[in-house]
């Protein structure tokens, strides 16, 4: 089954949505903060990454997923923002500035979040 690893600073987001992955059949890992998030993907090379846009930093996510994306890396990043409710700002796809394959609003409800994972990831199969 693919691996997940979730980069989010709120641990009950880590917990919740690790336990609804992994009842599918998911193997997860997950780091709080964007360095160790950076080191995770070396080591553990997930098949999908679940974001969250502000940890630390406003905008550790966008940055972690540039980063990712110069440094090659393929698989889908799935960005969970809970900007847009805090900021009426809105994001949308953009292959530079946000090099995400997707963007969930937080909260995401269990089915939800299942269901656009497995999306994701059957693209990466198709």
């Amino acid at each position: 089954m693919a691996k997940i690893l979730i980069v989010d600073d709120d641990p009950d987001v880590v917990e919740a949505s690790s336990l609804f992955l992994r009842k599918e059949g998911y193997e997860v890992d997950y780091a709080y903060d964007r360095a160790t998030g950076m080191e995770k993907v070396k080591g553990y090379q997930p098949d999908l990454v679940i974001l969250d846009v502000m940890m630390e930093m406003p905008d550790d996510g966008i940055a972690m997923a540039q980063d990712l994306r110069r440094a090659g890396f393929k698989a889908p990043i799935l960005m969970l923002t809970s900007i847009g409710k805090a900021t009426g700002l809105e994001f949308g796809k953009d292959s530079d500035m946000v090099p995400v394959d997707a963007f969930e609003e937080k909260p995401v409800g269990p089915e939800a979040l299942v269901a656009r994972v497995r999306e994701l990831l059957e693209k990466v199969e198709g």
